[in-house]
Order: C-alpha cells, then sequence, then structure tokens
C-alpha cells in the first residue's frame, strides 16, 4: 500500500510569522518551470489527489522551502514559503516560522543542506520517467525500505552526498518514494538544469 502524499511526519515547533523576506524570483520561477512539466503539483487521481513536489533555497543557517500541500497553484506567492529556522534530522525536529507549515520533505532538504555546504538550492519533483528508469539512467538512490520524511531518509540522503562519486550538481532518487526526485546545486540554475537534463535522458531512453 502506498504511502499517503504530504503527510508531516517531524515533530513540528512552527510559529505563525511573516513571508519569508529573501529573493525567491529565481526559485519561484523553476518551480514554475517544474509545475508546467508536471514534476511539481496538484492533480487529481495523482497520488491521492494531494499535493507532490517542493523546492528550497539556503537562507543564512537554514532554508526556505514551498509549504505543505502547496503544490496546486501554477505560481506561488511569498506566503506559500515558510523559514525553516532549525532542522535537526536525529531528534526528528524541525522549527519553522511562516504563514504556511513547512513542506513534508523538510527533514531532506535539511539534510541536503548539512551535508554539503555548497549546496544552495533542492528540488524536489515526481517524476515516473525518472523513477522507473533509475538503473538505467545510473542514478544513485536510496534503499526502498527508507520512508520519506524520516531521520532514515535524512540519514541515507547523508551517506549519498558524503560520496565522492555524486556529481554536482547531482540529482538522486528514492526508491521508498514513490516518483520521488531530488536535484540539488549551488543555486536554482544548477539544481533545475540537472534535473531537466536527467528528465531528458528518461525521456530518450523511453522513445
Amino acid at each position: 500500500m502506498r504511502e499517503t502524499e504530504g503527510v508531516i511526519k517531524f515533530e513540528l515547533d512552527h510559529r505563525d510569522g511573516p513571508a519569508p523576506t529573501t529573493e525567491l524570483g529565481t526559485l519561484n520561477a523553476w518551480r514554475t518551470v517544474l509545475h508546467r512539466l508536471g514534476l511539481v503539483g496538484q492533480v487529481e487521481g495523482r497520488y491521492g489527489g494531494y499535493g507532490f513536489g517542493n523546492v528550497s533555497v539556503r537562507d543564512g543557517a537554514g532554508f526556505l522551502i514551498s509549504g505543505t500541500q502547496t503544490g496546486r497553484p501554477e505560481n506561488l506567492d511569498p506566503d506559500a514559503y515558510v523559514a525553516v529556522l532549525d532542522c535537526d534530522p536525529a531528534a526528528n525536529r524541525i522549527v519553522s516560522q511562516g504563514r504556511v507549515k513547512p513542506s513534508s520533505e523538510s527533514l531532506t532538504h535539511g539534510a541536503i543542506y548539512t551535508a554539503d555546504s555548497t549546496v544552495g538550492c533542492v528540488l524536489h519533483a515526481h517524476s515516473p520517467e525518472i523513477w522507473q528508469r533509475i538503473d538505467e539512467l545510473g542514478l544513485p538512490a536510496t534503499p526502498a525500505d527508507v520512508a520519506y520524511g524520516t531521520p532514515a531518509m535524512a540519514e541515507t540522503v547523508a551517506t549519498l552526498l558524503a560520496d565522492s562519486r555524486m556529481p554536482r550538481p547531482g540529482v538522486f532518487a528514492t526508491r521508498g518514494h514513490e516518483d520521488g526526485v531530488f536535484a540539488f546545486g549551488s543555486r536554482p540554475d544548477d539544481a533545475g538544469m540537472a534535473l531537466v537534463g536527467v528528465l531528458a535522458r528518461a525521456l530518450a531512453l523511453a522513445s
């Protein structure tokens, strides 16, 4: 039985507050691109109608991430983003502030930022075209028994990024999270181009 999308599994200390003030233009533009490609969104009949995919950018000691279940709009306004002020995968705990609660994938985003100080952006997409061809594409991937949004996922992701064979910018898949793919890079442009490049390779294999 497939897990329900969008369920927050970590302990959340969330404070209602102003929307992030950091410039989100480039990140938001890439989210719109991913939405148009069907990699982020909310579609009836797909994943039980729940929103899927999320994007983030490093911000000081923390990061800004799109809120939980904000997948439906093609364009997000600043109120749909939230600041993650502290992320502790070992304690399974997130501290955040914003008008919305953070994505259920925030723990994984935080693990990526912690594992590599050069990463400035993380994109989480859902792509059956990529996910069904993980091995053909030679993508690094987390094990099938590791669930999304858990300390185990965060720990596994940290191990993946510690591997010298992981390219920068990079893309990896999550075997235990249907269609799940993560891209990361120093800037949104780097992560976005890496993700779209892998999608193009997957489509070429499919044809």
